[in-house]
Order: C-alpha cells, then sequence, then structure tokens
C-alpha cells in the first residue's frame, strides 16, 4: 500500500464513499497504515462534515484492531508467543541482550 492518494481525490473535498473506500482492507497489519491514511484525507475538513465524522469513527476503531486484536508470533523453540500490544501482558526486558 501507499500513502499516496488517488489523483482525483487531490483537486475536491473528500466524501464519505473516499473514506470508506479507504476502510476497505482493516486487517491489523495494515490498520495503522490506514489511520494514517484517514487522517491525512480527512484533515482539513470540519468537525461537522459527514467525511469527518465516519473518519474520526474509523480511526477509534483501527486503533483497537492495530493493537488489540493480533497476537505476534506464535509459540516456538522454548519461547512464547508475543501478546497483543494492548493486552497489558507484555513481559518486561531482563536487560539480557544475549551479546557476549
Amino acid at each position: 500500500m501507499s500513502e499516496f492518494e488517488q489523483p482525483g481525490r487531490l483537486n475536491r473535498e473528500p466524501t464519505v464513499e473516499d473514506v470508506r473506500q479507504l476502510m476497505g482492507a482493516s486487517t491489523p497489519h495494515f490498520a495503522t497504515h490506514l489511520r494514517n491514511r484517514i487522517a491525512s484525507l480527512i484533515s482539513g475538513l470540519p468537525g461537522d462534515h459527514p467525511a469527518r465524522v465516519l473518519g474520526d469513527r474509523e480511526i477509534a476503531r483501527l486503533d483497537q484492531v492495530a493493537l488489540g486484536s493480533e497476537r505476534r508470533g506464535a509459540d516456538g523453540q522454548g519461547e512464547p508467543a508475543m501478546p497483543s500490544l494492548r493486552s497489558g501482558s507484555v513481559a518486561e526486558s531482563r536487560g539480557n541482550t544475549g551479546a557476549a
């Protein structure tokens, strides 16, 4: 995915449909990227604009998708899986980097 927008969007006011097009691929892997694109798209709109209202709501949802819905890795070779960033159970580093 690219941060660049469709050329047709550059010379007109963003619409609700523009926001919906960006919402399409809302997976944990792409959530922060999509959040940034939507934020850029709606940044110049007033707070009561329909595209701004939908965009702000989608940004909040994407934050949840990005930080709370995907485990980061699988158990393997004696190491536990890494929890979601929002799970609150991320282990503290013990300062051992493995370097000699």
